[in-house]
């Protein structure tokens, strides 16, 4: 899933409508192998069919009896525990903690008898379900690619080159096997839930390829002695010519669903994209204090969709009362907002009080989106001023504001016009308050 994911990140199809639906059919393709990680160790040891029922039975029940444990200590112990690890406010305790509970869980489905993997697979997905779950995935990027990398590096060990050229022609015919027949099942299953033709076939040629599970599976039958050296060297080799022949694939997949389905290739993209399309805007708010509540309160109230972060879990607690989707997260990681797709978003709204934590929230959106419209919060003309050049699309300052309001009442009591009012308001706040500005200098001795 991960070469797959950084592919259509690559090629900016990640949040189109085959991309999206790809990417949540490869979750549920990578969920549907777990259970051949408990099944593959036991077919290695087990000899008659007697045999085999048992240790299937006593392998299920194992992890049965590992997910309860995950399952129970997930909802008991692990959100208590990093509630208590984010309160130091260390990224460094936080790191150690996901690392040190993934180690546990490993470690406690390998005292069971079951595989390392399944323990990471069962803590990872109780951590999905908090409030903690997009930034653990963000702190975890780095570790994640660095051992993907290992991971292919230790797969390659077990391919043997002096093998191929007895065995590439039987791989060759694995590799199109294993790409016609996912490309055919998945494009029929996506056209047969409603999807259009062109995408079903877009989204078949990104399931095409095979994955790093399959990889994973074939190392643990070749360690349990499932199945013999040639046949896994076949099937190895197999799975590695998908991946270069699925490459192209995706790479070309417009293309080659337009050839499929028949679709003109001026309405392809009309087509693919107006599919599972949401016309929601998405705001992403940095800070659950006073001033974000506040927003989020509003933009609930208006129908619109959002997602607010902040570090301090009494607010993420207060949010999450307020039925707002309010989660742990540090708004200036850039590992986070690449998590969260910030390039995707329609706006994004920096309510934090803390002026070098704003200032740096922005370089790091604008880095990574810089197409996407910011609106911060500042304490005064210099703070709205910086966060301005730095690439801020308006910036309030709350002191400035409250003399405004200030302002426009007292001319309300006065019988000012409001219209009036409101266009003198305006042409202070287009001028980046700059007449006020000039009266403040105006003012210091």
């Amino acid at each position: 899933m991960s070469v797959f994911s950084s592919q259509l990140t690559e090629q900016g199809e990640e949040g189109s409508a085959h991309g999206r639906l790809g990417l949540a059919m490869s979750v549920f393709q990578d969920v549907t192998a777990v259970p051949f990680l408990v099944v593959i160790p036991v077919l290695g040891t087990a000899v008659g069919s007697l045999a085999l029922a048992g240790a299937l039975g006593l392998a299920i029940g194992k992890a049965v009896l590992a997910f309860a444990l995950v399952f129970f200590a997930g909802r008991w112990l692990l959100r208590p525990l990093f509630q208590l690890v984010t309160r130091r406010r260390s990224a460094e305790v936080f790191t150690l903690t996901v690392l040190l509970v993934a180690l546990l869980a490993a470690w406690t489905t390998n005292g069971l008898g079951l595989s390392l993997a399944f323990g990471a697979f069962l803590v990872g997905m109780m951590l999905g379900e908090t409030e903690f779950r997009f930034q653990v995935e963000s702190t975890m990027r780095p570790f994640r690619d660095v051992l993907l990398g290992l991971f292919f590096v230790g797969i390659g060990t077990l391919i043997d080159p002096g093998a191929i050229p007895d065995i590439w022609h039987l791989a060759m015919l694995g590799a199109v096997l294993i790409l016609s027949s996912k490309l055919l099942l998945v494009a029929a299953m996506v056209r047969m839930s409603g999807i259009v033709t062109l995408t079903a076939w877009r989204v078949g040629l990104l399931l095409a390829v095979g994955g790093e599970f399959g990889f994973a599976l074939l190392a643990i039958a070749l360690d349990a002695n499932v199945i013999d050296v040639r046949l896994g060297q076949i099937a190895l080799t197999s799975v590695f010519f998908s991946m270069i022949g699925g490459s192209v694939l995706i790479r070309f997949n417009q293309a080659i669903a337009t050839r499929l389905s028949g679709v003109k290739q001026g309405e392809a993209s009309d087509l693919s994209d107006a599919t599972l399309s949401s016309d929601e805007p998405r705001v992403l708010i940095g800070g659950y204090g006073r001033v974000g509540h506040t927003i989020a309160v509003l933009l609930h109230d208006s129908g619109i969709a959002f997602m607010a972060f902040d570090t301090d879990m009494k607010r993420v607690e207060q949010g999450k009362a307020d039925g707002h989707q309010v989660m742990y997260g540090d708004i200036t990681d850039p590992e986070l907002l690449a998590t969260v797709q910030v390039d995707q978003a329609s706006l994004v709204i920096l309510s934090v009080d803390d002026f070098p934590v704003a200032l740096q929230a922005v370089s790091n959106v604008r880095t990574a989106a810089p197409h996407v419209p910011i609106i911060a919060r500042a304490r005064d003309l210099e703070s709205s001023s910086s966060l301005l050049a730095a690439g801020v699309s308006h910036a309030y300052p709350e002191m400035i504001e409250a003399s405004l309001r200030l302002g426009a009442t007292a001319l309300q009591v006065l019988r000012v016009p409001v219209n009036d009012i409101d266009l003198m308001i305006q042409e202070v706040r287009d001028r980046d308050y700059q007449p006020v500005l000039e009266e403040a200098q105006d003012e210091k001795p």
